[in-house]
């Protein structure tokens, strides 16, 4: 062989080499590119996880504390009338609800029934029973101050417990349930519903009776031995929300005036009177009583036949957000709107 042919040759074998070796170098590159990739895009996953759980962690101010709240709740008790109303505005039934303010069991309102059904009952909304709501493992109790702040810590111990500060503020325990429940645009729009129905039906108030409008209304309860004047509370909130005014002698603090005598029944009088009594012979011997007095068939609403009997539970006993739409039902049909 020619020293050319051995040279060429050889040359050869040397470019093939360094072929191989570069595509072996070649391919290495692409694999530690492709680990590299990888590990970003796990990195990225990995932080963009840790953000949504971070994000997802609420911190709930309430008016027993501030409550740490992950994720969104499944298993939901609550613990007075107004939030058990509320949680069926949201479409949630909870897991555990307090005995509803009646005699006859099963203790839950009419209007609730069909939505509560299986729903186990924990007790009264005085003295919830801690045991049965342990058993059912919830990850959110929603309570009151006026109710619960007794057992509050025991109540924490079980759950994360959220409260209100008392019982009858649908508007603030849609709030309050909206940012514990993880459902903020939901009670925006169930406050947006309701803000649209209340200005539509004082609109329609003041069409009808125009120079007569606003009007001035008196919220009336019997008991056995006295009669009442509810001052303020859930019926009172959704009237003064409609537009409603009340007496002068009524613009106090007092949630109730409470009426000892018959010869105090002028301080009753009002163009207009909503009267929530519970269905109990004592308490229809006192209205009867009452009403048959010569000073109430001189106040304005009796002479001007504007005295309403209306629905205890819907206008005092439930104090949710559902029961005060009902509570709009009754004056649209009683003043012959249309809804």
């Amino acid at each position: 062989m020619s020293s050319i042919t051995y040279f060429l040759g050889k040359k050869k074998l040397f470019s093939l080499i360094a072929l191989l070796l570069c595509f072996s170098i070649f391919l290495v590159g692409c694999g530690n590119q492709a680990e590299t990739t990888e590990e970003t895009e796990t990195e990225t996953q990995s932080e963009t996880t840790e953000e949504t759980e971070a994000s997802d962690v609420r911190e709930i101010t309430h008016a027993l504390g501030t409550t740490t709240i992950e994720g969104t709740p499944k298993k939901i008790v609550t613990l007075y009338q107004g939030a058990t109303d509320a949680a069926i505005a949201f479409g949630v039934t909870p897991v555990g609800a307090v005995n509803a303010w009646l005699p006859e069991d099963p203790k839950i309102y009419e209007y609730l029934k069909a939505d509560l059904e299986g729903v186990t009952l924990v007790g009264d909304e005085t003295q919830p029973n801690l045991e049965e709501i342990a058993k059912l493992k919830p990850d959110l109790i929603i309570a009151s101050k006026l109710r619960h702040e007794e057992v509050y810590a025991q109540l924490s111990e079980i759950a994360p417990t959220v409260a209100h500060e008392t019982v009858f503020m649908y508007k603030e325990t849609v709030e309050l349930m909206g940012q514990a429940m993880n459902q903020e645009e939901k009670a925006e729009e169930i406050l947006a519903n309701w803000d649209n129905r209340v200005a539509d039906l004082s609109t329609k108030l003041q069409e009808k009776l125009g120079d007569k409008w606003p009007v001035n209304v008196s919220v009336l309860n019997f008991r056995p031995d006295h009669a009442r004047i509810y001052n303020t509370g859930f019926a009172g909130s959704v009237l003064a929300e409609v537009g409603f005014t009340r007496p002068e002698n009524q613009q106090i603090e007092d949630a109730v005036t409470m009426l000892n005598d018959k010869e105090s029944i002028t301080e009753m009088n009002a163009d207009v009177f909503y009267i929530f009594n519970e269905n109990d012979p004592a308490v229809q011997k006192t209205y009867e009583e009452w009403t048959s007095h010569p000073l109430w068939k001189n106040l304005d609403a009796v002479k001007a036949n504007q005295v309403y009997e209306v629905d205890v539970v819907t206008w005092n006993m439930a104090g949710g957000i559902l029961a005060a739409n009902l509570m709009l039902d009754d004056i649209y049909d009683r003043f012959g709107l249309e809804k």
